[in-house]
């Protein structure tokens, strides 16, 4: 057994390998990247992009800057003075740029330019994993993740604040902006971005798109409510004509009124019952059926006078809240961000965050086939526009390879897309959750679908029912592994956004699945 360590010779000279190719392993991912890119069609990144690179300076290689900005998402870093880093300190980030790293400044700019070409990079790169022999259609699973913007929660301002401050902090940004322009250029060391960069845009324009945001979605908000309350008012005109309404009694001033009309209606009704019954009896004439019980008795009259009650707490609850309100200072409903006005307040299970809403369609063996980014925190109306790009992106690749495993089967999803529309529009099968995953094993275990259904079965009906057989409990099964861990690893390459906009980052999206795609060629060529 040795008796002493081993040395650490940092003064020892070393010769290195001369060839980069011996620097790291054959079948690295940096390898992969940089043939994959090679063989890419960047026609129209080079028509978008202008030179890059330093005044009176040869610009940089476009392939050597995406090879460089996917891999580095594959890494999971997407800050571009990370990767200028990482270009110094990052075996493979030398070679990728072959020890000629850009700044920072020529990354981000890049990103910039070149985000119209990302989406069709993500499509090229769908192609060369399909001819790999990747992307299982037989189910593909759609679902959501929220994603934090390049903005703080904080910086949300309401239409009050925007009143007050937005014109002042207009002229004030506008006047920092001419002043940062005329200051001295990157020569001086100074670690920063030039000002025109593409993707920062000015101060006085995000906050001038967050000011004139907020006031279109009070306009939408307004129009909204104004529907609402012709709604609610020709409700409570109806009960009020002793007509029957249909529905649960929407919140709102006209909720007491409607509830009292309704409870007047019932007692009318029962009442009409109580007289008939007296006055068959008086004729000397034997009532056919059961005597009406009494008024206090009669449950419809219970649950109507329920609901005027509920009705009486909730506005004599809504008066206090008022009144509190009024004493305290009251946050605004609608707000705008003043950073990234395009992005939202999303709920999630941690909280809230600042971002965007990503929908993803997986495949079987995990493929991204399409992503799609928005801003409702509403996962329902995202189903139908990711189905039919998960059958466009199929119908793509079954024409080049002719693969029958390129052919979409079923299409799951979660209770957050249960529909009608969904679940009734044309396209391939489709099984939707109705419920959290417990109840539906529950409701399969104690009530297990049995016979089959008529042939004038709706499809919420013919939907429900598979969902309590074997086959459809075992096939929506497949959901869960199938679209979870894609949006795990998705989020462990970007779980925020660098660009800022919808637009941008849309594009930053693609970028990201597309290197999410790449590492998943990556493994299943290399384990082959």
């Amino acid at each position: 057994m040795a008796k002493s360590y081993r040395p650490v010779l940092r003064d020892q000279p070393m010769l290195l390998p001369i060839d980069m190719h011996e620097w790291l392993p054959q079948d690295h991912l940096v390898w992969f990247v940089l043939d994959t890119v090679d063989v890419l069609d960047i026609s129209e990144l080079e028509q978008t992009t202008r030179r890059r690179g330093r005044a009176g300076a040869r610009g940089y290689d476009p392939r050597m800057l995406l090879a460089l900005l996917v891999y580095a998402y594959c890494q999971g870093v997407r800050s571009s003075r990370q990767i200028e880093r990482m270009c110094v300190t990052d075996i493979a980030f030398r070679v990728l740029c072959a020890q000629d790293g850009p700044d920072h400044s020529t990354i981000a700019r890049f990103r910039t330019e070149a985000r119209d070409a990302f989406s069709d990079l993500f499509s090229q790169v769908l192609m060369i994993a399909a001819e790999a022999g990747l992307g299982r259609f037989g189910t593909v699973a759609i679902d959501g993740t929220k994603i934090a913007a390049n903005a703080s929660i904080d910086a949300n301002r309401g239409k009050q604040w925007f009143d007050q401050h937005a014109a002042e902090m207009v002229a004030e940004s506008e006047t920092i902006d001419r002043t940062e322009e005329a200051a001295p250029g990157m020569h001086d060391g100074q670690d920063r971005v030039p000002a025109g960069l593409g993707d920062r845009p000015r101060r006085a324009e995000r906050i001038r798109q967050a000011a004139e945001d907020l006031r279109s979605r009070h306009r939408q908000q307004a129009d909204i409510d104004q529907q609402r309350e012709a709604a609610a008012i020709a409700r409570r005109r109806r009960s009020e004509q002793g007509l029957p309404v249909v529905g649960r009694i929407p919140d709102g001033p006209h909720r007491l009124p409607e509830a009292r009309a309704h409870l007047a209606r019932e007692i009318a009704v029962h009442q009409a019952k109580l007289d008939r019954y007296a006055a068959l009896i008086a004729a000397g004439k034997k009532p056919m059926g059961r005597p009406p019980v009494p008024m206090e008795d009669s449950t419809r009259v219970q649950r109507a006078r329920r609901v005027v009650r509920n009705a009486e707490n909730a506005e004599q609850a809504a008066a206090d809240d008022d009144r509190t309100t009024s004493q305290t200072k009251s946050l605004p409903k609608v707000v705008a961000n003043i950073t990234d006005p395009q992005s939202r307040i999303m709920p999630t299970r941690k909280g809230f965050l600042q971002g965007y809403n990503a929908q993803l369609a997986v495949t079987g063996d995990q493929l991204i086939i399409a992503v799609h980014l928005g801003q409702s925190t509403n996962d329902q109306h995202c189903f139908l526009p990711m189905m039919r790009a998960a059958q466009s992106t199929a119908a793509r690749i079954h024409a080049v390879t002719g693969n029958t495993d390129h052919v979409i089967g079923t299409v799951l999803a979660d209770a957050g897309y249960n529909s009608d529309t969904n679940m009734t529009a044309p396209g391939p099968d489709r099984l939707i959750a109705i419920g959290k995953d417990r109840d539906q094993s529950i409701a399969a275990t104690k009530d297990p679908a049995q016979g089959q259904l008529p042939a004038d079965a709706t499809a919420r009906q013919i939907n429900n029912h598979r969902l309590r057989t074997p086959e459809g409990r075992a096939l929506y099964k497949r959901r869960g592994a199938t679209v979870e861990p894609g949006i795990g690893n998705l989020n462990q390459i970007i779980d925020r956004f660098s660009c800022r906009g919808l637009s941008n980052a849309t594009s930053e999206l693609h970028l990201a699945a597309t290197a999410f795609n790449l590492m998943k060629v990556h493994r299943a060529t290399t384990a082959a």
